[in-house]
């Protein structure tokens, strides 16, 4: 009854279903378009999970994030990213942990504000799927590291109508790398980090 309801109001202010429907996002990466792109913030997330004491698995994400692609996907090997993630973005659902995260005793988010990462090859490893290394900037502290990177679809967005493509992408890291060493090994080292993001042709 829910969705009919929804169905019927959509259908009463003009907000045609089937027109939304026939632009679809195309999951086919020779189809995307080539050019330049920056990041769509409201739908990029940098999520990250560690182990936390041994007794679960600790998540949170950061949001705000911008940055630029360049993609041709008749030759993705010379596609660039770059991206600026700001660090006090960050959220756990735990408003103390929260304000904790961004002192000098973790993230120093006053003296490093962003971390960023800016990639120097990618490797195409299938239909659809790359590998990303690049330089990953955190607490002032550059890594490399690589991403497992997969192309989502790229479309038109039915609503603010910007041509759109997505990924998804993800990695590992050792914070203690990075300098923020507290509480390990108690609270894990190993990061696993997922990145899902929008980008919106220029």
């Amino acid at each position: 009854m829910v969705r009919i309801a929804f169905a019927a109001a959509l259908l009463a202010t003009g907000f045609s279903l089937p027109a939304v429907a026939q632009q679809a996002a195309n999951p086919n990466p020779a189809a995307a378009r080539a050019g330049t792109y920056s990041v769509e913030p409201a739908h990029t997330r940098v999520l990250f999970s560690l182990n936390h004491m041994g007794f679960t698995t600790y998540y949170g994400d950061f949001t705000g994030v911008s940055g630029s692609l360049t993609l041709d996907p008749k030759k993705p090997a010379e596609s660039t990213v770059a991206v600026s993630i700001p660090v006090a973005s960050i959220s756990t659902t735990n408003a103390k942990l929260d304000s904790e995260l961004v002192t000098s005793d973790w993230f120093d988010a006053a003296k490093f504000p962003v971390i960023t990462f800016k990639s120097t090859t990618v490797t195409p490893t299938g239909h659809g799927t790359a590998t990303i290394a690049g330089d990953l900037t955190i607490h002032g502290v550059t890594r490399p590291v690589v991403l497992q990177a997969k192309f989502n679809a790229g479309g038109t967005n039915p609503l603010d109508h910007a041509y759109t493509v997505g990924f998804d992408a993800t990695t590992v890291v050792k914070r203690a790398d990075f300098g923020v060493a507290k509480y390990v090994p108690l609270v894990g080292n190993q990061v696993a980090i997922t990145i899902s993001a929008a980008f919106e042709q220029k």
